[in-house]
């Protein structure tokens, strides 16, 4: 495993950190709480130092999991990470209950690295009217956590205002060959680094969207290469190529993907892909984004809805048309797996969705439009 040095404190970041976000689940939709602690375990055996969970993931369970994981010594051989919802928290008691009920759930002492969780322009002004900052410096002066950052999801110029506002201990954003332009970006990532703030990458295959099918017209690019590599492997190398980065973050849901994106950051090194390289995954980033209609990651911040639709499934779905041109096959799946009154013809426009996309997305829109295509 390649590791790189967190600035602050000299101390060595595994490359590849575990996003708790996407755990193996079983047939009726729970997670997998054996399959997942497993895996948790051989991470941290494979080299794996940066467990990174959330309040929201899998509702509460993944915290739970993570804690029973790193039991057994596993806790001192990692830097964990949490966030605080501001959205769920409101004032200092309610920030208070979630941080001890987070505590709890993961039952630990101290948690390493805590951030303000997907920090956008409103999220921000939350967390000043709030003094959220104030609590987490009184948490990290009792021992409660060590390093304060925060992830992030909006435009460049909110990245850049709250990069600016405090001396943050390190910071989180979405970063991947397709979105070198989306949210903080390349930019973000290389001012934050000026700064002197370590980044954490999340989403570098954005949410599988980048490994989990290969258009005709993508294929045809990388067959015509030289130099042959997995579509996972192509993804995090290229943001392992950015010397800035500190740790990448890969939600993985099976053993298979663990023990590759080990492999592949066990090998890469920053400034190690040469420039025909990065002018392919440039090609290949044009196509792409040329065919998907909605940059969704399925991060489900826009949920719950109040007609109980998955939105994240109805993005995919919608996408799916355009990317990989299945129309028959992906109607069908649509219509064997949405279940009755949560499909795109039950959306009624309420926009609450809108309001908590991190990527800013017409939701309703696409609800109309998908719609159409599959309700008829």
């Amino acid at each position: 495993m390649q590791y790189r040095t967190f600035k602050k404190t000299g101390e060595k970041i595994s490359l590849l950190g575990f996003g708790a976000m996407r755990f193996p689940q079983k047939s009726d939709g729970s997670v997998d709480e054996k399959e997942s602690i497993d895996m948790i375990r051989a991470a941290i055996q494979g080299g794996v130092n940066y467990v990174d969970t959330a309040y929201m993931y899998h509702g509460g369970v993944s915290e739970a999991i993570v804690g029973k994981a790193l039991k057994g010594g596993y806790r001192d051989k990692v830097f964990l990470a949490d966030k605080l919802p501001l959205w769920s928290a409101g004032d200092e008691a309610g920030q208070q209950k979630i941080f001890d009920e987070q505590l709890s759930r993961l039952d630990v002492d101290m948690i390493d690295m805590y951030l303000l969780h997907s920090l956008s322009g409103p999220i921000w002004k939350l967390a000043k009217k709030f003094n959220s900052l104030g609590f987490l410096e009184r948490k990290k002066a009792e021992g409660r956590i060590k390093h304060i950052g925060f992830s992030f999801h909006d435009n460049i110029s909110i990245f850049k205002e709250i990069i600016d506002a405090y001396p943050w201990d390190f910071c989180q954003i979405q970063l991947n060959y397709m979105d070198t332009e989306w949210q903080a970006g390349v930019e973000g990532l290389k001012y934050a680094a000026e700064k002197g703030i370590p980044v954490i990458v999340m989403e570098p295959l954005k949410g599988g969207l980048l490994t989990d099918g290969l258009p005709e017209r993508v294929k045809k690019i990388l067959d015509e290469a030289d130099v042959k590599r997995s579509l996972a492997e192509w993804a995090l190398r290229w943001v392992a190529n950015f010397p800035e980065v500190l740790t990448i973050l890969s939600g993985m849901s099976n053993m298979a993907q663990l023990e590759e994106n080990i492999k592949i950051l066990s090998a890469a090194r920053p400034g190690g892909m040469p420039k025909e390289e990065l002018d392919l995954i440039e090609r290949v980033a044009d196509t792409y984004n040329a065919l998907i209609q909605y940059p969704c990651t399925s991060c489900g911040y826009c949920l719950p809805c109040k007609k109980k639709i998955y939105i994240p499934d109805m993005m995919n779905y919608y996408n799916e048309l355009f990317v990989f041109g299945q129309r028959q096959k992906t109607k069908a799946s649509y219509r064997g797996n949405v279940p009755e009154g949560r499909g795109a013809k039950d959306c009624i426009d309420c926009k609450e969705c809108e309001e908590r996309c991190p990527q800013r997305l017409d939701i309703s829109g696409m609800m109309k439009k998908a719609s159409e295509i599959f309700d008829k």
